[in-house]
């Protein structure tokens, strides 16, 4: 019987716990926090006695030793409003979320939308509310690359940062996807279906290295070819007005590869509009492979996949090993790799 209040009212205290495991305070201490160096039958013997006497340990006593707020602050410096209507930061963030649960840590959303707001996250960043950050939709030379060096707090970037030449990512950990890989594989299949005239809708310079690397990609198979790019920025109408301004540059392309797959939902959109049969006349390529929109556009759509929600699972996890672990290994990069889903699209 799981006893939730003891007959004298007061809730049960760490020093019941080990009175009843028949074991030392700092025995339950370190099971509760799960550390090493405890024998599994200690472990099973005080998780019975906690779960018997519904013990609660005290959160803002735990802090004060073992120096944790079991927080995280995912940082980004997009709109709010852009970011809740993203499909593909909606996963990223799922997958943090979740693997911070595992773990008994929540995540606190900090935005980045008005220049006061740089100081307002330097002071709650550096007031010990958080045990580490990760940072999304960084700028080239954003203040808050600097700013998280003077703070030295662990960190993990959300792709590679995109700096300003000679500025380097000093050591902090970052998760990407193989972007450059992925747009090679799209360009080099839409060249295998005999295509001649291949466009591309680029994301914007200022945002992410994704952007960069999967524009790289494009050119890398189209060495022969002068390139016929146009920038949007993420979002639906982004990609269907970047469709829009390529056909009226090149009325007769036969292909496009898409720098995700929120922009090449609109694409198809300006091609529907336009009169252009999708893949028969032009033959269009996404990338992230988002399953809510790639298996729902008409026709579904060929894209890259990469583990969108695997990736922010993996963001929390170095994270989170690096402010429990002490001599965690110090891990500079993962790069996730990608590969081409076909339907019926190209």
């Amino acid at each position: 019987m799981v006893l939730t209040q003891w007959t004298n009212g007061r809730r049960p205290t760490l020093e019941d716990v080990a009175r009843r495991a028949g074991v030392s305070k700092s025995t339950v201490s370190r099971v509760i926090n799960a550390e090493p160096r405890v024998r599994a039958e200690v472990v099973d013997r005080v998780r019975e006695v906690i779960a018997e006497l519904g013990y609660v340990p005290n959160q803002a006593a735990r802090q004060l030793v073992t120096h944790r707020t079991n927080a995280v602050a995912v940082v980004a410096t997009q709109p709010q409003n852009r970011l809740f209507i993203d499909p593909f930061f909606d996963c990223l963030l799922r997958g943090v979320r979740r693997e911070l649960a595992e773990h008994g840590a929540q995540a606190v959303l900090l935005f980045l939308e008005e220049p006061d707001d740089y100081a307002r996250v330097a002071d709650f960043l550096g007031g010990g509310h958080v045990d580490g950050a990760v940072l999304f939709s960084l700028r080239p030379g954003d203040r808050l690359h600097s700013m998280i060096d003077r703070l030295a707090i662990p960190t993990v970037f959300g792709g590679r940062p995109l700096l300003r030449d000679g500025d380097t990512v000093r050591g902090h950990t970052y998760v990407d996807g193989d972007n450059r890989g992925g747009a090679r594989q799209a360009v080099q299949h839409l060249v295998s279906l005999g295509r001649r005239h291949i466009a591309t809708v680029a994301g914007p310079y200022d945002q992410e290295n994704s952007a960069v690397d999967r524009l790289a990609g494009y050119r890398d198979v189209l060495l022969d070819q002068p390139p016929l790019v146009e920038r949007a920025d993420y979002t639906r109408q982004g990609g269907a007005d970047a469709m829009a301004a390529l056909l009226d540059r090149c009325p007769d392309l036969d292909a496009v590869f898409v720098a995700s797959d929120y922009m090449a939902s609109g694409a198809l959109q300006t091609l529907r509009e336009r009169g252009y049969r999708v893949p028969d006349d032009v033959a269009v390529v996404g990338f992230d492979d988002l399953a809510e929109i790639a298996e729902s556009t008409d026709p579904p759509l060929t894209t890259v996949h990469q583990d969108v929600e695997g990736m922010g699972r993996l963001m929390a996890r170095l994270l989170y090993d690096r402010t429990t672990q002490a001599g965690a290994p110090d891990v500079s990069s993962v790069v996730v790799p990608t590969r081409l889903v076909l339907r019926e699209s190209a």
